[in-house]
C-alpha cells in the first residue's frame, strides 16, 4: 500500500486554529483523508499523528502535514 504525503507550504496553509485534533483538542497540524472509509478526514496533533502515522499510511491515506508550522509565531499575537 501507498500513502501520499503532502507538504503544504507555509503559505498556503489549509489547516486554522480553529481546526482540533479528533483525540484531544490541540491545534490540528495533520488531516488525513482514508480513502477505504468513503473519504473520511480525521484530523491529529503532531502527537497523535506520529501514534497513528504506520497504520493511516497502511490504510493508504492522504496527508497533508504542517507540523512544520508548530513553532511558527501567529502575527496575531
Amino acid at each position: 500500500m501507498t500513502a501520499t504525503t503532502v507538504d503544504v507550504p507555509t503559505t498556503t496553509a489549509t489547516l486554522t486554529r480553529q481546526d482540533r485534533c479528533d483525540r484531544c483538542g490541540a491545534q490540528a497540524y495533520v488531516k488525513a483523508t482514508i480513502p477505504t472509509a468513503d473519504g473520511m478526514e480525521l484530523l491529529f496533533c503532531g502527537h497523535h499523528f506520529r501514534a497513528h502515522e504506520l497504520k493511516l499510511v497502511a490504510a493508504g491515506a492522504t496527508v497533508v502535514d504542517e507540523r512544520h508550522r508548530i513553532d511558527e509565531r501567529s502575527s496575531e499575537d
